[in-house]
């Protein structure tokens, strides 16, 4: 028999790179579970939420965090929304159902997606030439997520701190995402 183990890889290797004022990093560690509110719980999960995590369940297109800040909520769609945070193993549905009961039907999207940061003073710049969303500070402020598409990829991007964005993009585009904001900073230097 042979004798082997796999070991897990993420999407992007790990990459982390430095440039004038951009600075690039794969996220690796953390967990995203999608909650899906039932017909007509949205006041049971709100509750749940506050409960549990001593925070507001989020809007559409704007994220809230829990009261340790070791929880992200981004509000991605009307009866859905992601929990991100901190974790290291194959069983995040359970950290979240344990937590919230039955006040949603929860999923395991961790492995389905890449997690980029871009941050820095330049890196509206650099991801604005890619991407057709205003981000402007006043317009997408910090705080604010949004389904849509940069350089043909599908994204998701959430204005994580004043100048850093957290670009999810599906796993098997994870380098062609990294080839086009690299691209795009490199046209901006």
């Amino acid at each position: 028999m042979a004798n082997f183990t796999l070991t897990a890889k993420s999407p992007l290797s790990g990459v982390a790179r430095e440039y004038d004022g951009v600075s690039i990093a794969e996220i690796t560690g953390k967990a995203i579970v999608s909650i899906a509110i039932p017909d007509g719980g949205e006041k049971k999960l709100a509750t749940a939420i506050t409960k549990s995590y001593q925070t507001d369940m989020p809007k559409v297109g704007l994220s809230s965090v829990s009261f340790d800040g070791k929880t992200q909520f981004l509000g991605m769609q009307k009866d859905q929304m992601f929990a991100v945070f901190d974790y290291d193993g194959d069983d995040a549905v359970l950290h979240v159902a344990d937590r919230l009961k039955s006040a949603g039907y929860f999923t395991n999207q961790s492995d389905s997606w890449a997690m980029l940061a871009v941050s820095g003073p330049e890196s509206r710049t650099a991801l604005m030439r890619i991407c057709s969303l205003d981000l402007d500070k006043d317009t997408f402020v910090e705080g604010a997520v949004v389904r849509t598409v940069m350089e043909h990829l599908g994204v998701i991007i959430f204005r994580s701190q004043a100048d850093c964005f957290l670009i999810f993009t599906t796993r098997s585009t994870a380098q062609s995402l990294l080839h086009a904001v690299e691209t795009s900073i490199s046209n901006i230097l």
